[in-house]
């Protein structure tokens, strides 16, 4: 949920800070007070389109930042968070963003500068904004085939999962059939590459491994006396008359000397002996070691030249000499494949054939189970468009596939099913899609029935509501109340309203104000206690001068309200 919001300098607001609670918050205000700005700010948090128009007249930049909490660490967000590097602790996202006056936006989650279509995919995935002007998720087709997969939940989701496997392995068959089946030329071209790229590496002869040994040996022959040399005077400082072994030889002597009258010398003289023996060792085999070496500078010149061929060789085929050696595997088995091209070009037809089919049978599921979670939203729906008056209306999920000119079925990553939801607003008139339907109250009474249906399903934190019933009055204005109380029960709801029957609901009311300072409009925002909610319902019922008959009337409202919470509830 929406738990802070801070907005500066951004149209008539100067400066405010809203907290949020969980459950359905009311703002209400009068017109031009900034209620539609506050909405506008949380639509550009969540990357909608900016403007330099916004920036309030005098400042610099406008900024924008909102604190969400999340009460699942399943959220869909902390897999997107992961994808881009952004750390979520807490179960906290933070948005962020400016637009300056310059035309400039800069984006942040959780402080880390992002692109804006990031800042969008972590928006879409916290808050659904639907107001009577705008485009929403709900009304656009290419989304029904995913909201109804959400409402069928897990008994979708395994089938999904295997066709979502077998489509990814058929398109990448696809896509090799197709590469194998270009124009002679561009084949030919391919393969005069290939056969120089093979004829090139396997001309240097490389062993695996070979890279590192050489820059071993080479360090070895470049650093040769300062080696030598340290051999040499470690080897001295322990051998002959007064040097190293000396010393430890007497030390050992002195302690075996003694070691019958005492048990811890005795102890110590065995380790002594011990350790003489080890360095005597360690001695002769530094001697050893300085024997072998032998300094050749043609050996370094010739590990140079090496170097330098496989350092040319590397800047085409791999950071390693092991790395060059796997694209060798590669190339040596596209060449085969090209100048074998008929039989491999049939081996993929095979194989397309037999995953296609096996895609098929799982898009067949897919489609026996959309049709059943279909009949129970179609059900449901109009249960709920029932309870917002709308009982005439009907809604149908439908279902529609393509075929290629083989009338052989075309798949697709949801499957073979093409769907949209579809609506009649009254009896007798046929079924059109649902963003061709009437406009106005109507709408946003078939919008709240979706919402109430798949807010639980969508994994959205905020819903938020921007004068959605305007046009509406009376019993269909009460029903629109119940709905976006009912919606708030699954998701977190911020209405922006001007009917007392919606307010009413409101488990937080919040007053939105204008005032002048310095010849200069301010916005600012105050949470109503009870009595001064029953004054501001009742200003919305009158629209005028506040009565005794008004406050009553609005008492009773907000009684009404709280028994219909307790009850839904």
């Amino acid at each position: 949920m929406l738990t802070e919001l801070s907005i500066q300098d951004f149209a008539i607001i100067d400066k405010i800070s809203i907290t949020f609670n969980e459950g359905l918050t009311v703002l209400t205000g009068e017109t031009g007070a900034g209620k539609s700005i506050i909405i506008d700010a949380v639509q550009l948090l969540a990357g909608g389109r900016g403007s330099v128009e916004y920036v309030r007249h005098g400042a610099g930049k406008a900024q924008m930042e909102g604190l969400f909490t999340l009460d699942s660490d399943r959220h869909q967000i902390h897999k997107t968070a992961h994808q881009y590097g952004i750390d979520v602790q807490d179960g906290m996202v933070v948005l962020n963003r400016t637009i300056t006056s310059g035309g400039k936006s800069i984006c942040r989650v959780n402080g880390k500068l992002v692109t804006l279509a990031i800042l969008k995919e972590f928006g879409k995935q916290l808050i659904d904004v639907h107001s009577q002007h705008e485009t929403q998720s709900l009304l656009d087709p290419d989304n029904h085939i995913r909201l109804l997969d959400l409402y069928a939940g897990e008994r979708i989701a395994d089938a999904k999962q295997e066709y979502t496997r077998l489509y990814e392995k058929l398109t990448t068959l696809q896509k090799r059939y197709k590469e194998l089946s270009e124009n002679e030329q561009e084949i030919s071209q391919r393969l005069d590459l290939l056969n120089f790229q093979q004829n090139e590496i396997e001309q240097a002869s490389l062993i695996p491994n070979e890279d590192d040994e050489l820059e071993e040996e080479r360090s070895q022959l470049a650093n040769f006396e300062h080696i030598y040399n340290g051999l040499q005077d470690a080897y001295n400082a322990l051998y002959g008359e007064q040097k190293g072994l000396e010393w430890l030889n007497m030390a050992s002597q002195s302690l075996q000397d003694s070691k019958e009258y005492d048990t811890f010398i005795n102890e110590k003289a065995e380790e002594m002996s011990n350790h003489y023996f080890l360095i005597e060792e360690l001695m002769y085999e530094l001697r050893s070691y300085a024997d072998t070496l032998e300094y050749d500078p043609q050996r370094l010149n010739d590990i140079e030249s090496r170097l330098d061929e496989i350092s040319r060789l590397k800047k085409k085929y791999g950071s390693t000499v092991n790395e060059m050696l796997e694209y060798l595997g590669k190339v040596e088995e596209e060449i085969e494949q090209i100048t074998d091209k008929d039989s491999h070009l049939s081996k993929l037809e095979e194989q397309i054939e037999e995953t296609y089919q096996d895609a098929y049978l799982e898009a067949k599921q897919l489609h026996e189970l959309r049709e059943t979670a279909a009949h129970a939203l179609t059900e449901q729906i109009h249960r709920e468009l029932k309870d917002l008056y709308l009982e005439k209306t009907s809604f149908s999920v439908f279902f529609d596939t393509k075929k290629n000119k083989g009338e052989r079925t075309n798949l697709h990553h949801n499957g073979f099913d093409y769907i949209q939801f579809q609506i009649a607003t009254n009896p007798g008139e046929p079924l059109r899609p649902l963003h061709k339907v009437a406009s106005g109250g109507e709408l946003s009474r078939i919008m709240l029935a979706l919402k109430e249906i798949f807010a639980r399903h969508q994994g959205i934190t905020s819903v938020i509501f921007d004068e959605v019933d305007t046009g509406v009055s009376g019993r269909v204005a009460q029903a629109i109340g119940e709905k976006i109380q009912q919606i708030s029960s699954q998701s977190q709801v911020l209405c922006i309203t001007h009917l007392p029957q919606v307010a009413a609901m409101a488990d937080t009311h919040k007053l939105i104000q204008k005032y002048a300072k310095d010849n200069r409009s301010s916005t600012v925002v105050e949470e109503l206690s009870k009595e001064e909610k029953i004054n501001e319902l009742g200003r919305m019922i009158t629209g005028a001068k506040l009565t005794d008959t008004a406050k009553n009337h609005a008492t009773e409202m907000l009684d009404l309200a709280a028994d219909y919470k307790k009850n839904y509830g």
